[in-house]
């Protein structure tokens, strides 16, 4: 895997530090430093921080009750972050996904998605992928490099501002299954997580990181203290299947990330969700149902499936409503809890991946 590029969240552009890629106490004590070496009273610290982490402030102007001779002190020292928005997208079923600019010009997605109940945002921990699974159009890009702590970060907040006004209601959940593999960036999302959790105050239940099954990122994950959910990309419950959709299983393969799964389960005691995307005639079958049946045994889980959102340059479909029936049965008879979800936001292209793929084939850069 490519290695992040340098101290993952701690430089902005121009050198300026990024505050959005600092853990909590790693914010406290960079800010409070600087502002005790100004001569600022203490009470300074308190609303900096209250700006970043509560009002989710993008930049300093906008941290009124300071002087704006310390405004624009902080603006030359610390960066609040650099991406813009390159694109925007509103579906008729109410999901907004956008393409952020980052300082260096790659471009990566994040997904808002209303319900009810609840607003979720689907982040990215990459731009691009290395992984090359056949189904994503993110792998259809390749990769380009790591994200920071920050830049994930920054997703987030960018998105939850956005959240209150589009829904008038804040970010409930945080998955990442945007662009990318998370464990394949281990040390920026695992700092981007402490930073949501304890800095941006996302409950650790609502936060899902979904792999492809990088075995190594499952282990780590449940070596935390907090109860972050583990999502598995699945997709087949055949080994060589699987490695011809997906070629992560040649290095780890089902065996062993069943393995991590259940070691994951039993130190955590949560509810492993798998994501399986429904392909027309390709893994659909009832014989393969009843093969997912008996890989799960043992395992508490919860299985989505997918009908497959079609990709450029990609010829396949999504299984039709009789197949998808056929393999909910036989999950369901095999007493594996099942939904099949909802595609959201097709007529915007919201599948991971496909906004900026699509973009990139038209030769669509904003």
């Amino acid at each position: 895997m490519s290695p992040a590029i340098g101290p993952a969240g701690s430089q902005g552009p121009a050198n300026r530090i990024a505050l959005l890629g600092q853990e909590p106490d790693g914010l406290r004590a960079v800010l409070g430093a600087d502002l005790e070496s100004w001569g600022e009273p203490g009470y300074r610290l308190a609303q900096l921080v209250r700006w970043i982490e509560e009002h989710r402030a993008r930049s300093f102007d906008e941290m009124t009750d300071l002087p704006a001779g310390l405004r624009s002190r902080l603006a030359d020292r610390f960066s609040l972050g650099e991406a813009r928005a390159a694109f925007e997208a509103r579906s008729e079923d109410g999901t907004i996904k956008h393409l952020w600019r980052l300082s260096d010009g790659i471009q990566v997605e994040s997904v808002l998605i209303p319900t009810a109940h609840r607003v979720t945002l689907c982040l990215s921990s990459q731009a691009g992928c290395a992984l090359g699974c056949r189904f994503c159009a993110t792998g259809e890009l390749g990769f380009t490099r790591q994200l920071s702590a920050a830049e994930i970060v920054e997703q987030f907040r960018n998105s939850d501002r956005i959240s209150s006004e589009a829904f008038e209601r804040p970010i409930g959940n945080v998955v990442y299954m945007g662009m990318g593999e998370p464990f394949a960036n281990a040390g920026p999302v695992f700092e981007s997580l402490t930073i949501l959790h304890r800095g941006f105050g996302v409950g650790a239940r609502r936060i899902t990181v979904s792999t492809v099954g990088l075995v190594p990122g499952i282990r780590m994950l449940g070596e935390r203290p907090e109860p972050f959910r583990l999502a598995v990309s699945l997709h087949a419950a055949d080994s060589a299947l699987r490695a011809e959709l997906m070629p992560v299983e040649r290095k780890y393969p089902l065996d062993e990330l069943m393995e991590a799964v259940r070691d994951y389960q039993a130190r955590k005691s949560r509810r492993v969700s798998f994501e399986y995307a429904m392909i027309a005639g390709l893994n659909d079958s009832v014989a393969l149902a009843r093969a997912l049946v008996q890989r799960l045994e043992g395992i508490a889980s919860y299985v989505n499936l997918i009908p497959y959102n079609p990709i450029p340059g990609r010829d396949w479909g999504p299984s039709p409503p009789d197949r998808i029936d056929a393999f909910v049965s036989v999950l369901e008879a095999g007493g594996v809890p099942t939904a099949v979800r909802t595609p959201r936001g097709r007529d915007i292209a919201a599948a991971c991946g496909q906004l900026r793929l699509e973009r990139a084939l038209s030769g669509q850069t904003d």
